[in-house]
């Protein structure tokens, strides 16, 4: 087994959140008298954290005081609703527990508020991941490879032990800064050309092709 652990992301990659991640944003917008954004544009704007999310939906030149009111109002909202409709991708959790069979470790490493990933990790896949984190105060996020550490120091394990599955550029950027191989989900937050021309190497289209690379 070349591998011990396998990092993964988790919005558009094991978890299908979109629908409530846009449903917050948008909610935060109207309650802030600012325009909706569709579907598709915060589909765009998630993968790289909360305030990038957030600048990216509201409208070029919006006050920072009224972008922070916006970004408090999204996320009192979507700790409320982060589950309304989330759920696995089909086939995750199979995959999952075809890799637990092998003896492989699982961890999720996500730029989403540390709360709710532990909120919907446990909820999820309670008994699937060995570990998770999201930033912790002061802690840069991905595409910086501190959360990927952070997960290794805490089950005692290298990069060189580790690959990482992702869906956006900022999971293929991670990978990179982190040195590990990357295998991408193509059914997550970006379409496969754009992850091709952002340097994608290893694209999956259904859960059961990672463990036909993890054999």
């Amino acid at each position: 087994m070349k591998y011990k652990i396998v990092l993964f992301d988790m919005d558009g990659t094991i978890l299908d959140t979109l629908r409530d991640l846009s449903d917050s944003v948008n909610w935060a917008l109207r309650e802030c008298g600012l325009p909706e954004r569709t579907f598709a544009e915060n589909r765009r704007f998630l993968g790289n954290g909360i305030f990038n999310l957030i600048h990216r939906a509201v409208p070029e030149g919006t006050p920072q005081d009224l972008e922070d009111k916006v970004r408090t109002v999204y996320k009192h909202h979507y700790e409320q609703h982060c589950n309304d409709t989330t759920k696995p991708f089909d086939g995750i959790p199979e995959a999952m527990e075809q890799l637990r069979k092998r003896g492989y470790r699982l961890a999720c490493v996500s730029n989403k508020p540390d709360d709710d990933v532990a909120r919907l990790a446990e909820q999820h896949f309670g008994g699937l991941l060995d570990a998770w984190s999201g930033p912790l105060p002061g802690m840069p996020i991905k595409p910086a490879p501190d959360l990927c550490d952070r997960i290794l120091a805490m089950e005692g394990l290298t990069r060189e032990d580790a690959v990482y599955v992702g869906d956006t550029e900022v999971d293929i950027e991670t990978a990179k800064n982190a040195g590990m191989e990357c295998v991408v989900c193509a059914w997550g937050f970006r379409d496969e050309d754009w992850l091709i021309a952002c340097g994608a190497k290893t694209i999956i289209h259904r859960p059961e092709e990672l463990l036909e690379i993890l054999e």
